[in-house]
């Protein structure tokens, strides 16, 4: 009821503008028609309207300015209505009329403020909590938890309130509050908070804290708390009023004194009225807004824009903003005497019927790998342990089952999954080790480029945030080249270091959980990821991203400096204009009404001006023609396949290393034909038909020079090991030869070689060139 009450109070307000201009547009017109017809007092007497119309607003304007302690330049605009009226020159109130309340129309369209409600998070906020006692569990009011009750959470259930595991081990999403998309297994006496989700089975847990005390209603509270520090942002008028409205005042009166006539001192005020300001502004902000979301860059409001605009400092959450948000296989190690494909297939055929999220990771890598799954019987899936099921026959266990690591393969996939920050799942096939899938939450494809161009656009201090582990924090903002990396953040901690980094710079934070939602409202600029991140966090933000591209942020701010170097630029441009006009006028050569039709001139020059921040800033805009476009999603494809064959230059290089036997003659033979039939086609056509194309649109083929190079040097490793295969086959006139002890370094060098320079490679093309294209999803990088 309150809500609908708001929204009928609200209705009026946004209606002023409009009939304000039909108002003084009508009046005008109606004043024209009349003078045109030859009844010259019905003409003045619809102008004295239109005056009078937009006078009242005006008034209340100013009032309402210093009540708020601000004497801004709509000050000018009464004087120059009231000025009008008084030496009768109607025309010119009514052309002021109209430019006033054109531009207020504007600026209103430009600064309304969309509701930041907190719906999101009170909707998912628990209403009820299930307490037992004895043998009894009921359902009580969340209000009525103390603090020792034994509470029982059933699956898929939000925990009511903070606590700790009495029973059974709990497995939880945890990403609602810390963002991350790995689900944790919480064993007894450890602590549980609210608002995290029960994934597995059913648990029990001792309350801790009351429903007011706990994580969630902190949450909900940070984020009103901050949300009502923000400020609304003050017009770019009325920063240029503390010498503009002086000067105006001190030029009309001079006119006055001079000349001895009212008229001069009006004119000077006519000419003076600051529609450059009212209107450059808003006409830059507005145009870029409506350039903002054609890039997928929903902004709130035009202070949102003009903050960005200004912004030097950023912080970002880790997990869905600088990292893709959900695991992905990085590698499958196989057992002595197992095929990897064949273990990732039998993991990814009992995995069908679980709902983890590894699951559905390993599942996701076997379907993209193209490998056919078989139906599983006898499934059964113990919560934090994993699944078990009957596979062609076998009995498969995929999860955190007991695995013997003191086998070297083992023992070689553990370090590998430490050194690399991986989650790993390990498979057994008949009780026996099979084989272990690595799992982590890649870095976003678009990150590394998208934090140069934040760079390059003026932001010179880089900040993240997270609630992750220390390690695998660290290792983003090493790759990313962040500035200060945080981890282990609550939600109350990224709020406290967001205001930090707020009172000495203007900040911006981009998140995309609930968790994140409290830091956003509390950044000068709130930016979340829309496309996947919760409603809350999208309703505490000025700026949401409503595709999954990061590099979408870094286009924001790109529009953003644009639209506000061209506000600042008309705004001054136009008042140079007026400045000149004022001291034509004070010299009496500028009647008013003149100079009102002088003023419209320049009105119109610099709104001309303003929106030129349609068009965007030439000289960071990259404009693809849709031929070159369609190369690069083929190319990127085409990445995505390769990728996957690359393990075999490693492989080749391992099996050599153990012994130059003809097991790795075949292996190293494999190596080269997939280096020969798929990559070095695939190289030479980028070369001779992406490079050029690309050159023609980034204007230089400087652009694609390094890369040439790589290529030259992938051409020239594999002809160097074609030329070991060919000296092995005439080794021996039988035709069987075998490698050489002499050969084995340099063969290693150029396979470990050539796979660490093609996956860099691979890496610096899709930052640097497939990024540049329209596709918006998010290939996955490994």
């Amino acid at each position: 009821m309150g809500n609908t009450a708001a929204t009928v109070l609200a209705r009026p307000s946004r209606l002023i503008g409009p009939i304000l201009v039909a108002g003084t547009l009508g009046a005008l017109a109606g004043g024209v028609i009349a003078w045109l017809a030859g009844f010259r007092g019905v003409a003045d007497g619809c102008w004295m309207a239109g005056t009078a119309v937009a006078l009242v607003p005006a008034v209340v304007w100013v009032l309402a300015a210093l009540r708020r302690g601000r004497l801004g330049v709509d000050v000018i605009a009464v004087l120059s209505l009231v000025g009008t009226l008084l030496v009768r020159e109607y025309l010119a109130g009514a052309l002021i009329a109209v430019m006033l309340a054109g531009g207020r129309a504007l600026e209103a369209a430009a600064e309304r403020r969309a509701t930041r409600d907190l719906r999101a998070l009170l909707e998912r906020a628990p209403r009820f909590a299930r307490r037992r006692v004895g043998p009894t569990v009921s359902v009580i009011a969340l209000a009525d938890v103390a603090i020792g009750d034994v509470l029982v959470v059933g699956p898929g259930e939000v925990v009511p309130v903070d606590g700790h595991i009495t029973g059974a081990p709990a497995v939880l999403d945890e990403s609602v509050l810390t963002g991350e998309p790995l689900q944790v297994e919480r064993g007894p006496g450890e602590p549980v908070r609210s608002g995290v989700v029960n994934a597995g089975l059913a648990f029990e847990m001792g309350a801790t804290a009351t429903a007011d005390d706990s994580t969630y209603a902190r949450i909900v509270r940070l984020a009103e708390e901050a949300g009502a520090r923000d400020a609304p942002v003050v017009r770019l008028a009325d920063r240029y009023a503390t010498w503009f409205l002086p000067l105006t005042l001190a030029v009309a009166g001079a006119a006055w004194l001079a000349g001895g006539s009212a008229v001069r001192a009006v004119a000077v005020l006519v000419v003076a009225t600051p529609c450059p300001l009212l209107l450059a502004a808003p006409v830059a902000i507005v145009s870029g807004l409506s350039r903002a979301s054609r890039h997928g860059v929903v902004i709130r409001n035009g202070g949102a824009l003009e903050n960005l605009g200004r912004a030097t400092t950023l912080v970002m959450d880790k997990t869905g903003t600088m990292t893709v948000g959900r695991p992905t296989v990085v590698d499958v190690a196989a057992a002595p005497g197992r095929d990897a494909l064949d273990v990732l297939r039998l993991a990814a055929s009992v995995d069908q019927m679980s709902p983890h999220v590894l699951a559905e990771a390993i599942v996701t890598e076997a379907r993209v790998r193209g490998l056919t799954l078989s139906l599983p019987t006898a499934v059964d899936e113990q919560p934090g342990r994993g699944v078990t099921g009957i596979v062609e026959g076998r009995r498969l266990e995929v999860g955190k089952f007991g695995t013997d690591t003191g086998s070297a393969w083992a023992r070689a996939a553990v370090n590998r999954a430490l050194l690399d920050n991986a989650a790993i799942t390990w498979v057994r096939i008949d009780g026996h080790p099979a084989g272990a899938i690595l799992l982590r939450d890649p870095l976003r494809r678009h990150a590394p480029r998208t934090v140069r161009r934040l760079r390059g656009a003026g932001l010179n201090r880089l900040v993240m945030l997270t609630g992750d582990r220390a390690e695998p924090a660290r290792e983003v903002g090493a790759v990313l080249g962040l500035d200060e990396v945080y981890a282990e953040q609550s939600p109350a901690d990224k709020v406290a270091a967001v205001r930090a980094e707020r009172e000495r710079a203007v900040t911006v934070m981009v998140g995309d959980g609930v968790n994140d939602a409290p830091a956003l409202a509390a950044a000068t600029v709130g930016v979340a990821m829309g496309a996947r991140g919760t409603s809350a966090s999208s309703e505490a933000a000025d700026i949401v991203l409503t595709t999954d591209r990061l590099d979408r942020l870094a286009d924001a701010m790109d529009i953003a400096r644009w639209s506000r170097r061209i506000a600042v630029q008309s705004a001054v441009v136009g008042m140079g204009l007026s400045v000149a006009a004022m001291a034509v006028a004070a010299l009496g050569w500028l009647p008013p009404a003149v100079g009102a039709l002088l003023q419209e001139g320049i009105d119109v020059a610099v709104i001309g001006n303003a929106l030129r921040a349609l068009r965007g800033n030439p000289a960071v805009e990259v404009d693809l023609p849709a031929r070159t476009e369609e190369m690069l999603r083929r190319f990127d494809a085409e990445h995505d396949q390769l990728r996957d064959a690359l393990g075999q230059l490693r492989a080749a290089a391992d099996r050599l290393a153990a012994a130059p036997d003809e097991a790795a003659l075949a292996a190293v033979t494999r190596a080269h034909l997939l280096l020969t039939e798929r990559i070095l086609p695939h190289e030479r056509a980028e070369e001779t038909q992406l490079y050029p194309a690309l050159a023609r649109s980034l204007g230089t083929s400087e652009a694609t020079a390094t890369m040439s190079r790589t290529h030259a040097e992938i051409q020239r490793l594999s002809d160097r090991i074609g030329a070991h295969l060919e000296l092995v086959r005439c080794s021996d006139s039988g035709g069987a030869g075998a490698i050489t002890a002499d050969q084995v370094d340099d063969l290693l060098a150029c396979l470990y070689g050539l796979y660490a320079l093609l996956r860099l490679h691979f890496v610096q093309e899709e930052e640097n060139y497939f990024t540049l294209g329209e596709d918006e999803s998010e290939p996955l990088a490994r």
